[in-house]
């Protein structure tokens, strides 16, 4: 073990960005038959033609078939996502081998480690232990007799946490790169390492935000975040004023979902850089598919109705345009406008009584740094990562 992990480690620190490459594009052909032919159509019209599919709708296939199978694969559905709004040109073979060693420097730590921790589930606690000392801690690691390597912990990215600038930025890719992430990144990096070393890890919904949950004998359920390094207590997600007790009853957040919805999670993150790629171009007829099949198997994920009442609403403004309304009652004289319009109020109707409530970018700000600065108010006392002996 000592050994694959020195061996990874010089991987590591040779190389520790996530390399592009570029590849062809594939087709699939429709073979024609000479019973086909209509003999007034030209040569060029006969000849075998490429029937592209588009590398979005390829991830979409590959996505939804991980949710009818229920073969869940939440790495490859990240990596679809990721590598499919930059045109395929993540080296897959780099990826993977940077999972690899963060995987394996986490069970280097649970062989290595004594954990302060008496219940029978203590070596469920020492791979959760582990997995949080690999994203937040600093982690030295002895080469040999005369050196000995730090692996510096990843931290939170304030340049640009929505990705409006730059929408790779909240993408697990660019944190491996960077040990840089954020609120949407880390627990994602989290959750696919927890995944291949046979722990339990479920994220968990905030207004605006994700977070892990773990359960344990010793006290329950009890939240993780990364993007501060520490455990806090429910009363600090609901000091952001933004989660309704509605939210709560209607499972719309602080809820650890299942492998199930953390797929769906990535359907909506698929949708997302779809729109984010194309912008006014993007078909929303894909977003929509998109957000369908997201809300079949997670019903009341939030982020899904936000984009799908959203892009209802893009669809009914361009109506408006087309026709030049200065009204919506202008249109309701065309089928698809009042379709539309009836589909919006509905759905707006049932964001509004989910619990759902809009948490401005500088609200959130603040209440993220409020997790650092009031640090002893909302820290969980009987989580300490267990400190080793």
């Amino acid at each position: 073990m000592e050994r694959l992990i020195t061996m990874l480690l010089l991987f590591y620190l040779v190389s520790c960005s996530v390399s592009k490459k570029t590849t062809k594009p594939e087709f699939s052909t429709v073979k024609t038959t000479s019973q086909d032919l209509d003999p007034k159509i030209s040569i060029d019209t006969i000849i075998e033609k490429p029937k592209t599919l588009t590398p979005y709708e390829k991830a979409y296939q590959k996505i939804e078939q991980m949710l009818k199978l229920k073969k869940y694969d939440f790495k490859e559905a990240v990596f679809i996502v990721e590598n499919t709004f930059l045109d395929n040109t993540i080296d897959r073979e780099q990826f993977d081998k940077q999972i690899l060693f963060l995987s394996e420097l986490s069970k280097q730590l649970i062989d290595s480690r004594e954990l302060v921790y008496n219940f029978d589930d203590k070596e469920k606690v020492k791979k959760y232990a582990s997995l949080f000392s690999v994203i937040s801690d600093t982690i030295s690691i002895q080469i040999d007799s005369n050196r000995i390597a730090k692996i510096p912990p990843y931290s939170y990215d304030f340049s640009d946490i929505w990705g409006h600038n730059k929408w790779s930025n909240m993408f697990v890719t660019k944190l491996l790169d960077t040990k840089q992430g954020n609120c949407h990144s880390m627990p994602y990096l989290y959750k696919i390492l927890a995944n291949e070393i046979g722990a339990d890890a479920y994220i968990a919904v905030a207004p605006n935000h994700f977070y892990i949950k773990h359960k344990n004998k010793a006290g329950g359920w009890y939240n993780t975040e990364l993007t501060s390094g520490i455990f806090p207590v429910d009363a600090w997600l609901m000091a952001s004023g933004y989660i309704h007790l509605d939210a709560i009853v209607n499972k719309l957040y602080m809820e650890a979902l299942d492998d199930k919805q953390t797929i769906a999670l990535c359907m909506v993150d698929l949708a997302k850089g779809y729109q984010k790629k194309f912008g006014v171009l993007a078909d929303n007829d894909f977003i929509l598919k998109c957000t369908n099949t997201a809300l079949e198997y997670y019903p009341n994920y939030i982020n899904a109705l936000l984009l799908k009442v959203e892009t209802k609403k893009r669809q009914f403004e361009n109506i408006m345009i087309e026709n030049n309304a200065k009204n919506p009652v202008d249109i309701f004289n065309i089928p698809k406008a009042k379709i539309l319009f009836t589909e919006m109020t509905h759905l707006y109707s049932k964001i509004h009584t989910l619990g759902y409530r809009k948490m401005p970018e500088k609200m959130y700000l603040k209440w993220l740094i409020s997790l650092k600065e009031e640090r002893s108010k909302y820290e969980n006392k009987k989580i300490t990562n267990f400190n080793a002996k």
